[in-house]
Formats: C-alpha cells, structure tokens, sequence
C-alpha cells in the first residue's frame, strides 16, 4: 500500500489525477487531497504520505514552503512538483531541495504513471532495506550477547590473541583502545566485605539475568558477560588511558545508581567494583582489582582508584614494559624480549645518580630471576636448587651500566631461548620415541591411541606435532613402514602372501593386498615378479 497525497487548488486537476492513479493502480494506493497550503501541511502530518504530488501556487503557504514545513515531521516523504510550464523555475528551484521529479500541466497520463513508478519503486527499496536492518537487528539481539561474553571469557582468562582482540572490536563496534571492568556481586545480604547465599544468589542471577542485562546497559555503554557464580563480568570500553577525576566521580555515581536500581527491579542485593582503565588485552588485571576493591572495603561501590590496593609508581617509571617483557620471555620469543630488555635498560641506565649502580643491581637480578621462573613454567625445564649461587657474587662485581645491561640481556635471551628449545626438544623427543615405538610395533595392531598414551601426550596434540614433525599423519607413516617392511620380505624371502600379510601388521590379505597397490603401484604378487609401477 502507497499512501499518496495531491496537493493542488484545481478540482478538475486533483479528479484528473485521482482518476489516472486508480484506474493504473487500484487499490494499491490510498489517496488524500489538500487544496491550501496549510491544509497540506495538516494533511500531511495526519496522513504521512509516501508519496506528496504538490503544485507550487496554492493558495496562503506555498508548495515549496509547504514542503519545508512537511520534511521536518516526515522526512522520507518523496515529493513530485505538478506545475504549469510556465512556472518551471520555481520547479527547478524546488528540485534543488531534493523533489524526486516533476509534472507539468497539463497533466501527460503516462508521465504521471512513470514518475509515480519510479517513486513506489524508491519507496520498496527503502522498504526493503529497512526491513532487512530490522532482520539483522534481531539477530544481532541474539547473537551479540554470545560474542560479548566470548570477548569477556578470553580477557579473563587471558586466552586471545591480539587479532581475537581486533576481531572482537570490530564485530562490537568498539572504537577504543582503553577500557574498564566492572565486578557486579550479588547476594542475599551484605556481611563485612562479602554478600551472603553466593550459590542460592547465582541461581536468582541467572534466572534474571536478562533483565539485569538491560538495566546495566541503561547506566553503562557496555559489553556484559555471562553469570560466573554470583558475579556479573563487565567491560566499558574508554576514551582515554586512565581515568581523570571527574570521570572517576561519575562512574563511581553511576554505579552507585545502578545498585540501587538493580535491587529494586530485582529484589536482590547489588555490590559494584570498578577497576583501574587499562589497555583492552589487559582488563584481566582491571577485573582482578575489581574485585579486590570489593574486599578492601564495605562501601556498595568501591573504585581501584580510591583504594590501596595496588601498586604506585615512580613518574616516569616504564610499567608498560613489564609485562610485554616478561610475555615475549613465556612465548620463548627472543627477538621481542631482547628489545624490551634494551629500552628497560635505557631507562635505567639513564636512572642511575651519581654513579651507584645498586638499584640496577637489584632490579636486573629481580627481572632475571623472574623471567627464569617463567622459563621453568613454560619452557619443560629442571630446576636445581643451587643452580644460582654464583648470581650474586657476579651482579655485584659489575660496576657499570653497560655490564649490567650485557648481564640482563644475556640472562633474558637464555630464559627465552631455552623456553624456545626446549619446547622443540620435548616435541622432537615425543616424535623419535612415536617413530621407534612403530617401527618395533608396526606388526601389531597398533592405533594412535596406543602410540599417545607411550609418550604421554594426548592424541588430539600427538597427532598435531606428529604431522609438524613428520610431514604426514599418522596412518600415513605407520602405513610407509608397513609397506617398506612388505616391498623387503618379497625382495627377500618365499614366504606366503598371507604370511607377509600378518608380518607387517594385517589380518585381511585382500585389504593389504589393496593397500599395497595403493601406495606402491602394483600388487604384491606383481612386485614380487618384477614388475615396477608403471610411470605417469
């Protein structure tokens, strides 16, 4: 249905027009007429057509103030100009404002017919388009919770990657690089620092949670995760890289709000924790000091920022690099940790007064006894008890910063190039022991289950390293060995074809028989008479 308005002081011509519309259209269109200025203008915001045919010359307001008037409640109105020749000018002008087309009276039927067309066929793609948005609106409805609480999961649990990180902002349309993290804490009363009934309040939470949703989205421009026991995770993205105290006061207020009001729709007691803003992959950390604002005091917000319950800096201290070094030192990567190494060396180097070292000292040796630590998580190593004795002794024999920075560098690329090795080592190992064991084995019935469980890794990961190692999977080589083991005993011995057949680890001498030409080129019985696969 076209909801179409005629706009002209001419009876004969509204008739005129009404008569060509339904005669070509019928009941497609409903049709109103105005014949003043300002009766249009009424009509218009009764009737909100799609579609207004309007003469320029009407009595009292005129069609293109007329049209002003009409843009401003019903913006997606398309106009048509119907004027006589003479007043082209003003249809020009009313062009200008963005009229679809033009007719010129006296009205042509087949020109009123195609420009109609063509402004119905602007109104079903605008239609169209409006009613595939509102479908991926709705989907979004449904989907976007599921992908707010994935980019929650992976920054609690630190488990992403910087493109998951890229990727999530861009499904989410989060423009910033900063944000916070908001710990909503629900019971059924506050005793001290903790809500009582955790496990009773979670099962509320849950079924509630969708409510809970939206109100906290009302306070908060947000990115919410699933109920974890009875808290509620909560990202909000920031502007800047830390917050300024007006900001601070604000979301603090806020948040004091939202407790109130959730308690009231709800009927459950709310705690809220707000954390320090941080860079996006590190709102972990920011969710931690949430919770522990939460702990330090009995208030029912508490902010990171008010309390003291983390570390303070020197100005000019390079916090930043800590933990881009000592990341680069678990992922074994040696280029990036020797760089960080560097600039936190630079920064020390320019840091030392007067000469005197010591605090060099301590920090090189605090940052190189750490980065080992993480070796030995990460890196499969042995740790032996005594195996530093000789660290002190050395560090306090450097006098200079260049000896310092050599020590530290030194000590965090071995740290990160025995993660590296020894990864590779243990993976390499595993494939040597898997080959040996297949090679002893290879006439029995062997599967990769069995070969897993002898080097103690699982077969899902096995099979993984096997093929990095290897080059093929492994069916693929326990069936390589087979057949060479086969290809010998027909080279070399008269034994039977069922007798080979069950020495290299098959019971059906049809299927090995099969499997030989599969992978050799011809049967066993024309291998062993000579024949050689024939060429393609």
């Amino acid at each position: 249905m076209y909801r179409i308005m005629l706009a002209d002081d001419e009876g004969i011509v509204i008739d005129s027009m009404k008569f060509i519309i339904e005669k070509e259209f019928g009941s497609k269109c409903d049709i109103e007429f105005a014949k003043t200025g300002r009766s249009v203008i009424e009509l218009a915001e009764r009737f909100r057509p799609d579609i207004a045919v309007m003469d320029i010359h009407m009595p009292g307001i005129n069609g293109i103030e007329a049209m002003k008037e009409i843009k401003k409640f019903s913006a997606n109105t398309i106009f048509i100009i119907m004027t006589a020749y003479d007043k082209f000018d003003y249809a020009k002008e009313a062009i200008k404002l963005g009229v679809m087309d033009y007719i010129n009276k006296p009205v042509d039927r087949m020109k009123v017919i195609e420009v109609l067309r063509k402004a119905m066929s602007q109104i079903d793609h605008e239609r169209e388009k409006r009613s595939n948005d509102l479908l991926i609106k709705e989907k979004l409805e449904t989907v976007e919770p599921i992908i707010e609480n994935g980019l929650i999961y992976d920054i609690l649990l630190q488990e992403h990657f910087d493109e998951d990180i890229d990727s999530y902002k861009t499904i989410l349309g989060i423009s910033e690089n900063y944000g916070y993290m908001l710990a909503i804490v629900c019971g059924d009363s506050q005793e001290g620092n903790h809500m009582t009934n955790a496990v009773g309040s979670s099962v509320k939470l849950s079924g509630k949670y969708k409510e809970i949703r939206d109100c906290v989205k009302e306070f908060f421009d947000c990115k919410i995760g699933n109920v974890m026991a009875n808290k509620i995770a909560v990202l909000v993205p920031h502007s800047g890289n830390k917050f300024e105290y007006a900001e601070r006061t604000e979301a603090v207020d806020k948040a004091r709000d939202l407790a109130r009001y959730l308690r009231k729709k709800t009927d459950i007691k709310f705690r809220v924790g707000i954390g320090k803003v941080k860079p996006l992959r590190e709102l972990g950390d920011s969710y931690h000091e949430a919770l522990n604002a939460l702990i330090a005091t009995t208030g029912t917000v508490a902010h990171a920022d008010d309390l003291p319950i983390s570390c303070d800096y020197d100005e000019g201290y390079p916090i930043d690099l800590e933990k881009p070094l000592f990341e680069a030192v678990s992922k074994g990567d040696i280029d990036e940790a020797v760089v960080i190494a560097n600039k936190y060396a630079d920064w020390m180097s320019a840091s030392v007064a007067d000469g005197d070292v010591m605090a060099m000292r301590l920090k090189v040796l605090e940052f190189s006894l750490y980065a080992e630590h993480l070796m030995y998580l990460n890196g499969g190593q042995t740790y032996h008890y005594q195996g530093r004795n000789h660290y002190l002794p050395e560090i306090m024999a450097l006098e200079t910063t260049d000896q310092l920075r050599e020590w530290f560098v030194d000590k965090i690329s071995t740290a990160c190039r025995n993660v590296f090795v020894k990864r590779e080592e243990k993976s390499t190992d595993a494939i040597k022991t898997a080959k040996r064991y297949i090679e002893d084995n290879y006439a029995k019935d062997i599967s990769l289950d069995d070969v897993s469980r002898i080097v103690n890794i699982s077969p899902y990961y096995f099979s993984k390293i096997f093929k990095e190692e290897s080059g093929c999977n492994f069916i693929e080589y326990l069936t390589n060995v087979r057949m060479e083991r086969a290809k010998e005993l027909l080279d070399n011995s008269d034994l039977s074809m069922k007798e080979i057949c069950a020495m290299c680890g098959y019971t059906d001498p049809n299927y090995f028989s099969r499997n030989f030409k599969k992978n050799v080129g011809v049967t066993p019985t024309e291998y062993k008479d000579g024949k050689t696969p024939a060429k393609t």
